[in-house]
């Protein structure tokens, strides 16, 4: 076995001694390694108060360099079709890598917005579709949201999405749908679930109503197209997800998505569950004081069942995710309290 050591800034003293233990037997090739192997140094977090010494040493062999380069090209500020909720290119290729997408998966989104989850996972090689209530997001209708730009161009979509990045051959299709109300035939479909469900701040969250309900607003997308809308909690979104992705899922497929937490009441026990899905990780990402969202990664890992349709409704746990229904005025409370306090620190 040949072997290189890259040590840029090693400090152990002296260095034959500090590494004789490992078992390396094989003559050293630094100009063609079989193995290369690095050591990092750990001086904490604090650049102002750097220690003499590191905090820890790490030491293993290279398998593969990372992708970072791709947050760069995929650049949400150089994409041709945007929203207001368009997903960060770095977010959206972590959902990928933990929805484990690989070429020629199916891979769905029910809130598809302008796509920029299906971009990352088209990268991987997977065939992508998805759907959404917005009627004018779908066809790339309406109000622009890049900024000096009123009306949203003759092709600005999804496809052109795709296109832009030479992905366009795996782009199934997009449709106008409500996901509370699943379109799709019975069986396993798709081999990951990846979406970011409306909180209620940027996005509202409907669904679709009708005249004999409390309706919420009725919005005109065409000349021909009314969308009338209703309400939509955002507990009966996440367990509407979690029982589409159970139904629908593949075997040891998986779902992904952002669950947004006012942090002060947050515990463990309010995470939605599915009898059929594992929850296999959950990651926060700060989003002020008070609020976070968590990427939470379930697997499919027991066949869906007629019983298992509403299952949650049986749970004794069901009752604290209704706390997720307040999020919004929680989070804007935040908001609020906030602005009063930096007014009156401004004051002073």
């Amino acid at each position: 076995m040949t072997s290189n050591l890259n040590l840029p800034s090693l400090n152990l003293k002296p260095f034959p001694l500090a590494l004789e233990f490992l078992p390396f037997n094989g003559k050293v090739n630094l100009k063609n390694p079989e193995h290369i192997f690095w050591i990092l140094e750990d001086y904490g977090t604090d650049p102002n108060n750097v220690p003499e010494e590191p905090c820890d040493l790490y030491f293993g062999r290279w398998i593969a360099d990372g992708q970072r380069e791709l947050i760069e090209s995929y650049s949400v500020k150089k994409r041709h079709f945007i929203g207001n909720t368009s997903m960060d290119a770095c977010l959206s290729f972590i959902m990928a890598n933990h929805g484990r997408v690989k070429p020629n998966d199916i891979v769905y989104d029910p809130f598809v917005g302008t796509g920029g989850l299906l971009i990352s996972s088209a990268h991987f090689g997977a065939y992508v579709c998805g759907t959404d209530i917005d009627y004018n997001t779908i066809h790339g209708l309406g109000k622009a949201s890049r900024k000096n730009q009123k009306w949203r161009g003759p092709d600005e979509n999804i496809r052109a999405n795709l296109r832009q990045y030479g992905l366009e051959k795996y782009y199934l299709d997009a449709l106008v749908s409500d996901s509370s109300r699943p379109i799709w035939r019975k069986g396993t479909l798709f081999d990951a679930i990846i979406t970011d469900p409306p909180y209620g701040i940027r996005e509202a969250t409907r669904r679709t109503g009708s005249q004999k309900e409390s309706v919420k607003s009725s919005e005109r997308s065409t000349e021909n197209h009314i969308i009338i809308s209703s309400s939509y909690h955002l507990s009966d979104i996440f367990f509407d997800l979690l029982k589409f992705a159970a139904e629908y899922l593949v075997m040891g497929g998986r779902l992904v998505y952002w669950l947004p937490i006012y942090r002060p009441e947050y515990t463990e026990e309010i995470i939605p569950r599915h009898p059929c899905l594992k929850l296999i990780s959950n990651c926060e990402q700060m989003l002020s004081s008070h609020t976070s969202r968590r990427l939470i990664t379930m697997e499919k890992v027991k066949e869906f069942k007629d019983q298992d349709q509403n299952s949650y409704l049986l749970d004794g746990q069901y009752m604290p995710y209704k706390g997720h229904n307040s999020f919004r005025e929680k989070y804007f409370s935040g908001v609020t309290k906030r602005i009063a306090k930096e007014e009156k620190d401004n004051q002073k």
